[in-house]
């Protein structure tokens, strides 16, 4: 794994723009997501270079989804894949830019396929179902996700479908840390249900898992 130990934060939010993140940063976040789909080069190029700088003043570790090339030639510093974009990333590209990595996974197959690239971290979803998207993939459960964890050599990431009331059964069936993206982006109050997400998974309830 590349770079310096670092802790990966029980709560991991998705986001798709950095109007977004100037939301919900001054709410304390330590790691977030830029998530940005269907747009020109030029505004995704922007948007990252913004999210990196914006992360930065508020000392949160920021993960640039999908473009890769993008977010070397910006200097970020975490990138997280699905599995076709690792299908057509060059790992050795992203290594040498003393990127981490993150990646997605959502069977066995594709988790040897994302072990092979050496991960900082994988994630694993559906947990719940979700009405983000429409997944090919039905619920993974928790058992599985207990099965995961003992299965990677590096934090777990768990994705899709997951609430508050859902974070501590999911934290305890071996998950480090929590994506969440629809709990917050269809909230009535986005910015009260981010704080909420930081006491709940703060001191005292927090797993934290070290990225080497």
């Amino acid at each position: 794994m590349t770079g310096s130990v670092r802790q990966l934060d029980p709560f991991y939010p998705i986001l798709p723009d950095t109007d977004w993140l100037k939301r919900l940063l001054p709410a304390g976040l330590k790691l977030v997501q830029l998530r940005i789909k269907d747009a020109p080069a030029d505004v995704i190029r922007r948007q990252i270079e913004d999210a990196i700088r914006l992360c930065k003043q508020a000392d949160c570790q920021l993960v640039v989804n999908d473009y890769w090339q993008l977010a070397i030639d910006a200097g970020a510093d975490f990138v997280h894949l699905g599995q076709e974009d690792l299908a057509n990333a060059d790992i050795r590209a992203i290594r040498r830019a003393r990127i981490k990595l993150g990646i997605s996974t959502h069977s066995d197959e594709e988790l040897d396929i994302a072990l092979s690239a050496n991960p900082d971290y994988v994630a694993l979803g559906p947990i719940y179902p979700t009405l983000l998207k429409k997944m090919p993939w039905a619920p993974q459960g928790l058992e599985r996700v207990a099965t995961w964890k003992a299965k990677v050599p590096c934090p777990l990431v768990a994705i899709g479908g997951i609430t508050p009331d859902r974070a501590r059964l999911v934290l305890e069936a071996g998950a480090d840390s929590l994506a969440v993206i629809t709990d917050i982006l269809t909230h009535e109050a986005p910015e009260r249900r981010a704080e909420a997400w930081m006491k709940l998974t703060g001191p005292g309830r927090r797993r934290r898992a070290s990225l080497t």
